[in-house]
């Protein structure tokens, strides 16, 4: 299985080196691995999997993965009371590691908005009924993603950013500009995974998998609807701490983050208050992702 996407940074269209690429492939492709997917994708059996890498026995991989996918160590700051020598204490300890300070910077013009997730993003000015990538417009609606009628005629006709996190990435997701929190809650569902595969096979994974839903009052961009969408062996959306209605929020300011495994963040806006950047539009045209690092901008003021 082959993916390519855009990567801002090089300028370049690269290849994903797709983690579990086999395993996905099998799972969504083939009759016994459909089977058993729809058992892997119970929140109980996906959660285990998820807690398993917690334990010290986990260590053993974090050597390996770095290598394998390339992962510049030197950006990241290890646990805290770890040395440098040994710098985690478990698999999941390295998965949500945290970058050194400055090493991501949020750009601070009112009219950008940066990067709320290190990812790959598809951007839309507005999700149409007909849309087909990553998956048809009816399963990105506000009403199918939301489950809450008191917002999903606040977003009607809104743009959306797409952000998927690969089990590579960083996995910590951040306020994308200041503000403050007008609802926050849980819609609870499966844990299928949102590799491009599986959404291929399974359009309808991101408004069956459990999501974490927190309406914002931004600054600068008017609502937004901030879902963070559980996956396959994940094993926990992690809030980093309890975010009261009525709490006020920075841009950059870490939100929370996703314990092993893919995920994936979307956020949707208010009709005709900002639009994704022409990269992202461009390429999700094409069927294809941008790569777009922590705080880098991923919309602006339309």
């Amino acid at each position: 299985m082959e993916i390519e996407f855009y990567n801002r940074q090089t300028k370049k269209i690269e290849r994903e080196k797709v983690y579990g690429d086999k395993l996905v492939e099998w799972l969504y492709q083939s009759q016994s691995g459909k089977l058993l997917s729809n058992f892997l994708c119970k929140a109980p059996i996906s959660k285990i999997y998820g807690k398993i890498q917690d334990s010290s026995f986990s260590i053993k991989k974090i050597a390996p993965f770095i290598k394998n996918y390339q992962i510049q160590m030197d950006d990241y700051l290890p646990q805290k009371d770890r040395s440098i020598d040994n710098p985690y204490s478990s698999f999941n300890q390295f998965f949500i590691r945290q970058f050194k300070p400055g090493k991501r910077i949020f750009s601070e013009s009112q009219n950008e908005m940066g990067a709320f997730s290190e990812a790959r993003y598809f951007g839309y000015s507005v999700v149409a009924e007909e849309e087909k990538i990553p998956v048809k417009g009816h399963f990105l609606s506000p009403k199918e993603l939301l489950e809450n009628t008191q917002w999903e005629n606040v977003f009607d006709q809104g743009p959306l950013l797409l952000a998927r996190l690969c089990p590579v990435d960083y996995h910590r997701f951040h306020f994308p500009d200041d503000g403050v929190i007008l609802d926050d809650y849980r819609v609870p569902g499966l844990l299928h995974s949102v590799n491009p595969l599986a959404l291929k096979a399974k359009p309808d994974i991101f408004i069956t998998n459990e999501r974490h839903v927190t309406i914002l009052e931004t600054k600068n961009f008017g609502k937004l609807a901030y879902i963070e969408v559980g996956a396959i062996c994940v094993g926990k959306i992690v809030q980093s701490k309890k975010w009261n209605k009525g709490e006020r929020f920075k841009k950059g300011e870490e939100k929370g983050y996703f314990l092993f495994g893919g995920s994936t963040v979307i956020v949707i806006g208010e009709k005709g208050k900002w639009i994704p950047t022409q990269d992202i539009l461009q390429y999700t045209k094409q069927g294809m992702e941008t790569y777009v690092q922590l705080g880098m901008t991923v919309a602006s003021i339309g």
